[in-house]
């Protein structure tokens, strides 16, 4: 039977090379979705690709739309009171 060896980071997150993965990917979904781990992929010893669980992509979903929302938020503070272009007028400066 085949052993596959992992390394393991700093984070204590799982490393494997892709060809790998590869070979072992219900394994390796397995250990994300039920054990909660993260596993990042490498090639030619650089990380490329992290394998996470639902939950995790959900939370880095959230934080990038709380993140978009204040930087929005910035941006429409920042704008008020400089005179905005109409659309009308952008569409025409594209040749629209």
């Amino acid at each position: 039977m085949y052993t596959m060896y992992m390394k393991y980071d700093t984070n204590n997150e799982a490393r494997l090379p892709i060809h790998e993965a590869r070979r072992n990917l219900a394994e390796l979904i397995n250990r994300v979705a039920y054990a909660g781990e993260r596993i990042r992929l490498g090639r030619r010893g650089r990380t490329v690709a992290v394998i996470v669980s639902v939950e995790d992509a959900e939370l880095l979903q959230a934080l990038e739309d709380r993140m978009d929302l204040a930087a929005a938020r910035k941006a429409l503070r920042e704008s008020r009171g400089k005179r905005l272009i109409p659309l009308k007028e952008i569409k025409a400066r594209l040749g629209m």
